[in-house]
């Protein structure tokens, strides 16, 4: 059901537009790219070490700071949307998309059970590479359907 709102935000304008999907997931990249590679470099204190012990504040701080830079990019190359229309999607895609992610990390603790497939090697499963958009989907709508 949350990936129907991609739906929605595809035609925002009216018109369906692409850019605002590709932008919407090229987010969600950076932001799992920062928190990963600044988390291994710099994170010392863990998030949620209960839920999901790799994960610290340092990854999160470097996620949100990759997260919006990339969006920076992205309102240069996809003016379909302002400048902090933009921003707002990458921070609710770094805050929404990280508790989703824990989410995901505590209902796969509760199963005893450490990744949730195993279709993409070295990813932890294909829900893995969605859980922070499945939960991030429909606040994106309703941001672009309030502003």
């Amino acid at each position: 059901m949350p990936f129907s709102f991609l739906h929605t935000i595809a035609f925002h304008s009216g018109n369906y537009q692409s850019g605002i999907v590709i932008g919407i997931i090229f987010l969600q990249w950076a932001s799992d790219i920062g928190a990963y590679f600044s988390g291994i470099k710099f994170g010392r204190r863990k998030l949620f070490e209960r839920i999901s012990p790799k994960k610290s504040w340092e990854g999160f701080l470097g996620g949100t700071v990759l997260a919006l830079g990339v969006s920076i990019v992205i309102s240069k190359y996809f003016p379909i949307l302002e400048f902090w229309q933009w921003i707002g999607i990458a921070l609710i895609i770094v805050v929404v998309g990280t508790y989703g992610d824990l989410v995901e990390s505590l209902f796969k603790r509760s199963m005893e059970i450490k990744d949730s497939g195993s279709s993409i090697p070295g990813h932890g499963g294909f829900l893995d590479r969605f859980d922070s958009l499945i939960l991030s989907l429909p606040f994106i709508a309703l941001f672009l359907k309030i502003f």
